[in-house]
């Protein structure tokens, strides 16, 4: 079935009311109407299977037939940190991210960051984030929109006591052979737990964010024995922890 979300208010009333765009997908792209089945979702990690009981050109209603909690989200609350790249990447990895099961997504800019968001454009480069990852969490049946906020590093650094772990990847221990930080620290999270990853740029981190971040109680941690590229890394990461609470 189609998904799609909608505002929480929404669903205040037994009628729903379906917004142009979703109006506009389901009668032209869809080429469907009245008896149509689809999932609404509220953004909360519940699913409303409903049907379509009115259509037009601008306007719709549905009715809701099935309320159920979703069974498609992570255990644990991950929140990726990603220090800007060059390009697009960002908004690649925010889609495929999204896709494997992301909460949170902070853009920020690091010391090696080569890439900078303009302070007047930078709301705009968020709302297409958002909007990137809003179609991937439909695709991928997911029942929560993950967030995108644009940080400064102070700000990120100040924020790390709401979280359970932090996870820093960081070339150098994979270089040193370190196999084991990663695993640990997925394996120390109980379900609903909160996880901060954080990914550098091309550059990788400078010595005194680590260091930093480490005081904090940042792990630095290897993502295998390989050096994985910045848009690499975070999907890396993210399988990883479907894997370990998922898959096993």
């Amino acid at each position: 079935m189609q998904r799609y979300f909608l505002q929480r208010e929404a669903f205040n009333i037994d009628t729903v009311e379906l917004p142009p765009d979703v109006v506009h997908h389901i009668g032209t792209v869809l080429r469907e109407g009245p008896g149509y089945r689809m999932v609404l979702l509220d953004g909360t990690g519940v699913e409303y299977e409903s049907e379509v009981l009115t259509l037009d050109k601008k306007t719709g209603t549905a009715k809701v037939l099935q309320k159920r909690e979703a069974t498609t989200e992570l255990p644990i609350d991950v929140t990726l940190a990603y220090a800007l790249p060059k390009g697009d990447k960002v908004e690649l990895v925010a889609q495929k991210a999204t896709e494997l099961g992301l909460h949170h997504l902070l853009v920020f800019e690091s010391k090696r960051s080569v890439a900078k968001w303009d302070a007047k454009k930078a709301p705009k480069k968020v709302e297409r984030l958002q909007k990137i990852m809003q179609e991937a969490a439909e695709q991928s049946y997911r029942a929560v929109v993950p967030t995108c906020q644009y940080v400064s590093s102070r700000e990120l650094a100040h924020g790390f006591e709401q979280y359970d772990a932090i996870v820093l990847a960081y070339e150098e221990t994979a270089k040193s052979g370190e196999q084991s930080a990663l695993a640990n620290v997925i394996a120390s999270l109980a379900p609903g737990a909160r996880l901060l990853l954080i990914v550098g740029p091309e550059g990788g981190f400078d010595q005194d964010e680590i260091d930093g971040w480490v005081e904090r109680g940042g792990v630095p941690c290897a993502f295998g024995p390989r050096i994985l590229r910045s848009e690499t890394a975070p999907l890396y990461a993210l399988a990883a922890i479907s894997y370990a609470l998922e898959l096993t």
